[in-house]
């Protein structure tokens, strides 16, 4: 893994900064608690600090930056658990308009993606599994100039407030408006509140093809990867902000006239915290850098990482709520809002069971 630069750095900080004013605890409960999920003020200050526009291209009004770049955003994102579409819209919308090559429909959502006046999404999953069908069961049919859509699509990442939902039916991607007639939006309650998902029916619904009826599920999957590369960032950041919300209980909490970090159990939990985190780090920015570099083997490192942080998430978070004990178990401290969110990111592309196959069948493929 190479050292930042020192622009890649100042971003860090920059949105480490942002994340400090505008994503503290308050807001985040505040938040979680609203149907949409999100601050519109705050979108438009993302926006204009360019970081919607982080992964678009300079021909369409964005900074054409890399994967290292969107991961380290990614990391202060999750130290903070930003409530805010930003996954959706700026990571996999983007991802997934780049890998369609639609000139036309690039051109008509990117811009406005990066000036923060289009949120939108993609539907892929359907019921039982977060990962796209091997064979959907949404269906597309031509209707002269225009398609029509029937099927059921779920885990929907923002749903309900997206203005444009990119739906794959058959081995395509088609463009769909949520107040077109035979869409239904309805909001799925899950673990984690801070991170708001959605189902969506389609009925007959008419729809816009973009890219080519053979290319979608392939740009899919294209987008897919690079947006699991970039959740590896935001896994790594809240995994580090939870061990150090632990490692500082355990140095001001006192117990039988000593800090409870000083007692060997506690000492030897945050030990491993802090391995699994840092490890995180490390995970997630090489996968980033094999993304820019175009390695041949960033495949096989991203199933490794995403295994890896999505388990290392998820044990950090839980062993922060031991290392706090009773009061880490209530509702008003904030250990649990990271183990909710580490529960959601390691279902959301595919389960740390289903990247550990995917290494395999990569292994045995080369």
């Amino acid at each position: 893994m190479s050292p930042l630069t020192t622009e890649q750095r100042d971003l860090a900080g920059a949105v480490a900064d942002l994340m400090a004013k505008r994503s503290p605890e308050a807001e985040v409960r505040r938040l979680m608690a609203t149907d949409t999920g999100y601050d519109p003020a705050v979108w438009a200050e993302l926006a204009a600090m360019g970081l919607l526009g982080l992964a678009v291209p300079e021909a369409f009004g964005g900074s054409g930056a890399g994967a290292v770049e969107v991961g380290l955003v990614m990391e202060a994102m999750g130290r903070a658990l930003l409530c805010a579409p930003y996954l959706s819209t700026a990571v996999l919308t983007t991802q997934l308009l780049l890998a369609l090559g639609d000139t036309k429909e690039q051109a008509d959502a990117l811009p406005r993606i990066a000036a923060g006046e289009l949120i939108a999404t993609v539907a892929f999953a359907e019921p039982g599994s977060a990962r796209p069908p091997g064979e959907p069961k949404t269906v597309a049919r031509s209707a002269g100039f225009e398609w029509r859509l029937w099927g059921t699509k779920t885990y929907v990442l923002d749903a309900t407030i997206a203005g444009r939902i990119y739906v794959l039916a058959g081995s395509a991607v088609f463009a769909v408006e949520p107040d077109a007639p035979g869409v239904e939006i309805t909001a799925l309650t899950t673990v984690d509140a801070t991170r708001k998902q959605g189902r969506l029916v389609l009925s007959d619904t008419p729809a816009r093809l973009v890219g080519s009826l053979e290319a979608g599920s392939a740009a899919l999957d294209r987008a897919l990867d690079h947006t699991s590369a970039a959740l590896l960032g935001e896994q790594a950041g809240g995994a580090m902000q939870a061990m150090q919300m632990a490692a500082d209980y355990a140095k001001t909490r006192f117990q039988f006239g000593r800090a409870i970090g000083s007692f060997q159990a506690i000492k030897h939990m945050c030990a491993d915290m802090l391995l699994d985190a840092e490890s995180a780090v490390s995970a997630a920015r090489h996968v980033a850098a094999a993304f820019d570099a175009d390695d041949p083997g960033r495949l096989l490192d991203l199933a490794a990482a995403q295994s890896y942080c999505s388990e290392a998430f998820v044990s950090v978070a839980a062993n922060a709520i031991q290392v706090h004990g009773g009061i880490g178990f209530t509702w008003e401290h904030p250990a649990h809002l990271y183990l909710r969110r580490a529960r959601t990111n390691a279902e959301l592309f595919g389960d740390p069971a289903w990247h550990r196959e995917r290494y395999v069948r990569l292994r045995e493929a080369q």
